[in-house]
């Protein structure tokens, strides 16, 4: 499975992120031919103002970057994990990712768990709540065989839903991110391997890059992908594009079976057993 990843610089206007990322899946798709692309966390508009980000979240599946989105699935024939988007739900939204078949249709719909509220050193406070509501289920999809899990940035800093996206059959998961410039440059690639060496998966980081809210905070960018060994294997550089990596699924079982430390867990075992043990 070739899987390209899009990098993208997202701003508050909607209608010209979109157009973004139209131009990116048609250029990537012109030069890797992929089977999948995935876009970054938020990439149909970034903004801290509550009644901007209403006007601008989606009705899924039915909204406009849906829309586009299912007609860009068909008629290139290749699948899109949408990042993430605002979905509308009520006074709030959720963080919400949306993945298309080559056919156009919905295969998964993952809602951000683990919402970012945190202040930063340096005076930057960023409070996803006061404009998001979390998400409360594990999410993995099928794509031509290869089980692939859902997660989406501050997911990171939680290992347990990686555990829980591998037990359920993942050897992919995706992390569309826009992970903050201050942490990204310390814990960005260091907690994805880590996340691929814990869980013996593709890790798959498709990354916001520079400036954004009016220039009031900034992404690190840095797509990855992380291989089950821990080697990254493709990274974009600081600009707008993608890069592209081939996915092994037999490496994901042969590094398992060189590595079982899936038979080796422990403490989630019942006490009598341990005891036992």
């Amino acid at each position: 499975m070739k899987i390209s990843v899009v990098q993208m610089n997202t701003q508050e206007d909607k209608a010209a992120n979109l157009a973004a990322a139209k131009d990116l899946i048609e250029a990537t798709v012109a030069d890797e031919r992929p089977d999948l692309i995935v876009l970054p966390e938020t990439f149909t508009s970034m903004t801290g103002d509550l009644a901007r980000q209403r006007a601008n979240a989606e009705t899924i599946p039915d909204g406009e970057a849906c829309r586009l989105m299912a007609d860009l699935a068909r008629t290139h024939r290749v699948a899109i994990h949408a990042g993430s988007m605002a979905e509308a739900a009520g006074e709030k939204c959720y963080n919400t990712t949306v993945v298309w078949d080559r056919d156009g249709a919905v295969i998964a719909r993952y809602r951000k768990i683990h919402l970012f509220d945190v202040d930063v050193p340096g005076g930057q406070s960023y409070r996803e709540s006061d404009t998001m509501r979390a998400g409360d289920a594990v999410v993995t999809y099928d794509l031509d065989g290869v089980t692939i899990g859902c997660a989406i940035c501050y997911d990171l800093r939680f290992p347990e839903l990686f555990r829980a996206l591998r037990d359920q059959g993942a050897k992919v998961i995706m992390l569309p991110a826009a992970f903050t410039l201050l942490t990204g440059k310390d814990h960005w690639a260091p907690l994805i391997k880590a996340r691929a060496i814990e869980t013996q998966t593709y890790m798959v980081a498709a990354g916001q890059v520079f400036a954004h809210d009016e220039g009031r905070k900034a992404c690190y960018g840095h797509s990855m992908v992380v291989d089950p060994w821990g080697t990254v294997i493709a990274e974009a550089s600081d600009r707008i594009g993608a890069i592209a990596a081939r996915i092994d699924p037999a490496y994901v079982d042969a590094v398992r079976a060189k590595m079982p430390v899936m038979r080796h867990h422990v403490l989630d075992r019942p006490a009598a057993v341990r005891e036992v043990a």
